[in-house]
């Protein structure tokens, strides 16, 4: 089988896609996979290390510049050719689309070539581009239940977020490979490259955790760490730039302070894992924030919005989540868990099967 697959931007579509991926070669290791994506996206160094073929094309998203729409929309009509192209030269029996704009021109060549379309939205408000196309698409699944009224109601099924289970199966990391004891711990983190407003915020906060009964990891991303180092906190914080396998750690961790990415609250979920949610506001469409509301309302979870972040607010909710640790367990206990990997490669091959 041969599969070409597209996603790019964020780990948030390039994870999930990557578990597609990895469900495929695991079914059947004779699986021949291309991908696609940006030629200046963090996809462009993270899908090659796993072995997987890449091809970058030059795109990139609208901004409402007009110059700079006009040269994009020449890039976009330019990566349609080449695209098609591609798609001419590898034969697909599928192509699979997992968010981000890296993903129209190479639908809409699949579109045009007459090759099957899957697409996966992780959100639950959905992206514009999913949207756009998902009139092209045979197939669309979803990560939350919510986003199924966006889509048209005969193609499109509940498959959940794959990176979900893939968090289940990561190798544990104990709190004591990190120097932490057994007291509880309270996780950090604002994604892989860290946020400005957050860590500007979060220096008072961490100065002042010395006389608490928990230890905290503060997660700054790679572009913040040297900010924090000159500061000397208190013995119970421990300051790293990034960490390999998060999720390792997660198992061991008992309140998660995050953005709310979609494959992260697929993590959330599948670990049973308190959490506070800090939603970035900078994305489109605000959809973190109703990402963590479809966890809030279920009392699954607690946000703050960026806007009222202080040191005082989040010190409150964290004693609010150790208050109301159980309770948030047993609501995410009602979330079902479901090998959302198996449900997308079971779809994929009738898909293919049908012609």
């Amino acid at each position: 089988m041969r599969i070409l697959v597209t996603a790019g931007g964020t780990g948030g579509h390039i994870y999930p896609a990557l578990a597609i991926i990895e469900k495929f070669k695991e079914e059947d290791s004779s699986t021949e996979v291309l991908y696609i994506g940006t030629n200046n996206r963090m996809e462009k160094d993270i899908v090659p290390k796993r072995n997987i073929k890449y091809i970058g094309i030059e795109i990139y998203g609208l901004n409402k510049n007009i110059w700079h729409d006009i040269k994009n929309i020449y890039l976009i009509r330019k990566g349609i050719k080449k695209c098609q192209q591609i798609i001419k030269e590898f034969k697909p029996d599928i192509v699979i689309g997992v968010g981000g704009y890296v993903t129209y021109p190479v639908l809409i060549a699949a579109h045009k070539l007459h090759i099957p379309i899957f697409i996966h939205e992780q959100n639950a408000l959905p992206g514009k581009t999913n949207k756009v196309l998902s009139k092209y698409a045979n197939l669309i699944g979803v990560s939350f239940s919510e986003s199924i009224k966006y889509f048209p109601i005969d193609k499109v099924i509940y498959t959940g977020n794959p990176t979900g289970i893939m968090a289940l199966n990561n190798k544990e990391i104990s709190k004591s490979s990190l120097g932490f004891s057994d007291k509880p711990l309270v996780v950090i983190v604002a994604g892989s490259l860290g946020s400005f407003t957050i860590n500007q915020k979060m220096q008072e906060f961490l100065q002042k955790m010395g006389n608490k009964d928990y230890q905290v990891l503060y997660i700054t991303g790679k572009n913040y760490y040297d900010d924090f180092i000159k500061i000397k906190y208190p013995s119970n914080v421990k300051i790293v730039p990034y960490l390999d396998n998060l999720s390792g750690l997660l198992k061991n961790t008992d309140c998660l302070v995050t953005r709310a990415g979609a494959s992260t609250i697929a993590e959330i979920i599948a670990l049973r894992l308190p959490s506070i949610f800090i939603p970035s506001p900078y994305v489109a469409n605000n959809h973190q924030y109703y990402n963590a509301l479809s966890l809030e309302k279920n009392n699954s979870a607690y946000i703050i919005e960026e806007k009222d972040l202080t040191s005082l607010k989040l010190e409150e909710m964290i004693n609010k989540v150790f208050k109301n640790k159980m309770y948030l367990k047993n609501n995410l206990e009602k979330y079902k868990i479901i090998d959302s990997s198996e449900i997308i490669y079971k779809e994929i091959k009738k898909l293919i099967k049908k012609g």
